[in-house]
């Protein structure tokens, strides 16, 4: 009888520790304060994050694409109270493999530009991070491995690793990636939070890419994102193509309309 009541108390504390926890070890995102986020969907619901760079168009991981995204909920942190928007095109890097090889990133042309939506900024070159400097991850993913998704977007503190001490780490790591949360803290993304932005004094630099064998609880590796100032030429080529307009990187804190 003991034993279950010792069983029963760690179902409720771990039921409550999914309600409360963000991401990893996170918290509830304060309204409004990441309006740019945008939740990618099937027609299951949430796989994946992404984030506005203009009106209608948003950045997120390639290896997204195999979810079969359809459309995106954008304009509140909570799901169900978000706009639906169709995705007209998906824009995979043409040297995408897979997460463990590089390149994971992608573009989602949206349907309809209607209103005004707020953008992230994009890194004007190649930023300067410091080993140990303090970013932000967020998303509506898993907040344990295996755990559920959540309705409401959560934000969690993570740290910049060196880059060398990440390569010692992995044995196998690509190129153009930025690592930052998972290794010696217990603070990171999960599954779930894939393309949403690593954001590092104001700048939207990374995306959401792989963690250690999807282990969330937490991995000894720490967590991969692709640096977005390493594709800033491909996604102003994008941009130029399909929306008419030559966007420079400066210019990403402007695009409202």
């Amino acid at each position: 009888m003991f034993g279950l009541q010792k069983f029963l108390l760690l179902l409720v504390l771990t039921c409550f520790g999914q309600l409360v926890h963000g991401i990893i070890h996170g918290g509830k995102a304060p309204e409004s304060s990441m309006r740019y986020m945008v939740s990618v969907q099937n027609n299951g619901g949430h796989v994946c994050g992404g984030f506005l760079i203009t009106n209608n168009f948003v950045v997120t991981a390639a290896h997204c694409y195999h979810y079969h995204p359809t459309h995106v909920v954008l304009g509140n942190h909570n799901l169900k109270n978000g706009q639906m928007v169709a995705i007209k095109k998906k824009f995979v890097h043409n040297s995408y493999e897979s997460p463990e090889t590089g390149d994971d990133i992608m573009l989602l042309q949206l349907a309809t530009t209607n209103g005004l939506r707020d953008v992230i900024q994009l890194p004007h070159a190649e930023i300067d991070l410091t080993a140990n400097e303090v970013c932000q991850v967020a998303g509506w993913g898993k907040t344990m491995s295996g755990g559920k998704y959540v309705g409401e977007l959560r934000v969690v503190d993570v740290s910049v690793i060196n880059p060398q001490v990440c390569k010692n780490q992995w044995s196998q790591l690509p190129a153009n990636v930025i690592c930052a949360g998972g290794y010696g803290t217990s603070k990171g993304f999960c599954q779930g939070d894939s393309g949403g932005p690593l954001v590092c004094k104001g700048f939207a630099v990374g995306i959401v890419s792989f963690n250690h064998n999807r282990n969330c609880n937490y991995p000894e590796l720490p967590n991969v994102y692709t640096d977005i100032s390493k594709y800033l030429q491909w996604i102003d080529m994008i941009l130029h193509n399909h929306q008419g307009l030559t966007v420079k990187p400066h210019m990403f804190c402007c695009l409202h309309y």
